[in-house]
């Protein structure tokens, strides 16, 4: 059986590697898509008249399956995002390296906003999935401090979302 740390830490590794693999402009619409994927969460939950409390009486399996399937849906439109890397890559070797950096930074990053958010309501959820066991480890139990949800949650969700929306103007239009 694998840990939890270990497996966060293999699928951040392949979202790294499919991040250098695609280039960091089709990765800038992942991640774009994933922050707002962790905005609406946010803001459904908090200001949303009567969905926390129908959201808190349901059981923790289905509060998992629901953010989770969110979060996932929102992650596959972002990977199904349009070609647009052709307008904005550039044709010599050195770009290309650079591309393949920027990706694997970029898909790393994603990897750290998709998986830590799937572990976050995994934890949240008190782990519901027969065949998952919550962490025991101390270590391990102190990465839930940083996963996305509680280490960019509000107020920091708002700034990124904003940030997000000028990078958009300014780069794709």
């Amino acid at each position: 059986m694998m840990s939890l740390s270990t497996v966060f830490w293999l699928l951040v590794a392949i979202t790294t590697i499919i991040g250098g693999m695609r280039g960091w402009a089709k990765e800038i619409l992942v991640m774009f898509s994933l922050v707002l994927a962790s905005f609406l969460d946010t803001i459904i939950i908090t200001f949303v008249p009567g969905v926390d409390a129908a959201f808190q009486a349901q059981n923790p399996a289905v509060q998992f399956w629901v953010r989770a399937m969110f979060l996932l849906v929102m992650a596959f439109f972002g990977y199904e995002s349009p070609a647009i890397a052709g307008a904005l890559q550039g044709k010599g070797k050195r770009e290309k390296l650079q591309d393949v950096l920027l990706g694997a930074v970029l898909g790393f990053i994603n990897g750290y906003l998709l998986v830590g958010s799937l572990w976050y309501y995994l934890h949240i959820a008190q782990y519901p999935i027969s065949g998952v066991i919550a962490p025991n480890d101390p270590v391990v139990l102190g990465y839930i401090s940083f996963l996305p949800p509680k280490f960019v949650g509000p107020p920091w969700i708002y700034f990124a979302v904003g940030i997000a929306f000028v990078f958009v103007l300014i780069v794709f239009v």
